[in-house]
């Protein structure tokens, strides 16, 4: 609802104002004023809050990736770290030449490293291993890493060999 109220001079009272370096004005106009005491229906649907069933489920998936990374080795965590790192970078070089990609892919990849290095550290703690040591055995580790592919680029690699084979037996 809109209401509108003409102010004239003599009725005009203002109440008094802190001194500040903006002149006064002697400006006698219309103030137009919104009056809305509640939210329409629609309004408030744009802005839902996830219902609490849907944050169970979410939990419930990861903690089932949980258990799937806790179940597998040392060596395989690392594996695996390395390879969604390789993937971590083709999507940044995706987004840089601003190919088709899904943006969500950087959040998920992400937490996934950040949970399996986490199972790494946990493991590191039950052996007794203080953090300086893990530094050190880190550091080695990445020295040790072979540099290869990603699975995405050897797929991809596979895809365009195969096309020209097609072309080339036709």
């Amino acid at each position: 609802m809109l209401s509108v109220s003409i102010a004239s001079p003599a009725t005009l009272t203002l109440p008094p104002k802190p001194k500040s370096s903006i002149p006064k004005t002697s400006f006698t106009g219309v103030r137009i004023q919104h009056l809305c005491p509640q939210r329409l229906p629609s309004q408030a649907t744009f802005f839902r809050q996830p219902s609490p069933s849907s944050s169970v489920v979410m939990m419930a998936k990861r903690e089932e990736e949980m258990k799937e990374i806790r179940a597998k080795t040392t060596e395989e965590i690392n594996d695996e770290v390395v390879e969604l790192k390789g993937e971590l970078l083709m999507l940044r070089l995706q987004k840089s030449v601003r190919n088709e990609f899904k943006s969500s892919e950087f959040g998920r990849m992400r937490k996934r490293i950040a949970r399996m290095l986490t199972v790494k550290r946990e493991r590191e703690l039950k052996e007794g291993i203080n953090k300086r040591l893990s530094r050190k055995l880190d550091r080695q580790w990445k020295k040790s890493i072979v540099v290869k592919p990603p699975p995405s680029l050897i797929k991809l690699r596979e895809q365009e060999a195969a096309e020209e084979a097609e072309k080339s037996a036709a």
